[in-house]
């Protein structure tokens, strides 16, 4: 447990004159949920998106499962990684983001099995067999052969979910999860991440549910202006902190 699964440091990433992130230090042991809260526009679901090689960082250190992310030292230089090395260290990550992005001509079976036929090299039956397994997991076994217009936002983001556990990640990232979906459908989706966490899974959740943060985390971090404000336990950074801004953000939020 001693180990990080992630591990950044003095990462900083820019977008033309915008510096999005100003030296973010982070880490995550296996086994950890470790919950992100912060005000929009304050670096959160790009250092997401950073972890899984989405984005390329300016400066700093980013070690995810042992590599330096997007980068191999060869010769004494450090070159950019090709896109097999790509997709095989996004092989081990899952991420759910906040719109489902699944394919929308595909049911919910084909969805997940898509990546294990591509990615995988499984075969189709045998990648059609664990897709079946991941959806009846997330409570989804009389929904396999509907089409995402056919389902409910919380079901077409539970098989988003089944499509990252599919990949057997060590990982799952998610961006917002709950965002794009109606109040009343929300706690089906923290339901299954609640069921993830206790079964052992490391995620790493950019959410504004507090309540969610507050029960599951085992670590919080609140972000602001590009930069870790404050990080520790949830009950620590919720209740124990004296940062006005952390404060007010809460109050709002609540």
């Amino acid at each position: 447990m001693s180990e990080l699964l992630v591990d950044a440091r003095g990462v900083r990433k820019s977008f033309g004159e915008n510096e999005v992130l100003r030296g973010v230090d982070f880490e995550v042991r296996p086994g950890e949920v470790s919950c992100i809260i912060g005000p929009s526009g304050s670096g959160k679901s790009t250092f997401l998106r950073t972890i899984n090689a989405l984005e390329t960082i300016d400066s700093g250190s980013l070690v995810v499962r042992g590599e330096q992310v997007g980068y191999e030292l060869r010769g004494g230089k450090y070159h950019e990684w090709s896109d097999p090395q790509l997709a095989k260290f996004r092989s081990g990550i899952g991420m759910v983001f906040q719109r489902f992005n699944l394919y929308g001509h595909f049911d919910a079976i084909e969805n997940v099995a898509a990546s294990l036929i591509h990615v995988k090299r499984m075969s189709r039956a045998d990648a059609h067999a664990r897709a079946e397994q991941e959806l009846t997991g997330v409570g989804l076994a009389d929904h396999m052969h509907k089409k995402p217009h056919q389902l409910s936002g919380g079901q077409q983001q539970r098989v988003a979910i089944a499509r990252a556990l599919a990949m057997d990640p060590e990982l799952i990232l998610f961006d917002e999860p709950t965002s794009a979906l109606d109040p009343e459908l929300v706690d089906e989706v923290l339901e299954t991440m609640r069921q993830l966490a206790d079964g052992g899974m490391t995620m790493i959740v950019v959410t504004h549910e507090i309540g969610f943060a507050r029960e599951v985390g085992d670590t919080l971090s609140f972000f602001d202006e590009g930069r870790v404000l404050e990080h520790g336990t949830p009950e620590s950074v919720l209740s124990g902190s004296d940062s006005q801004r952390i404060r007010g953000f809460l109050d709002l939020v609540r």
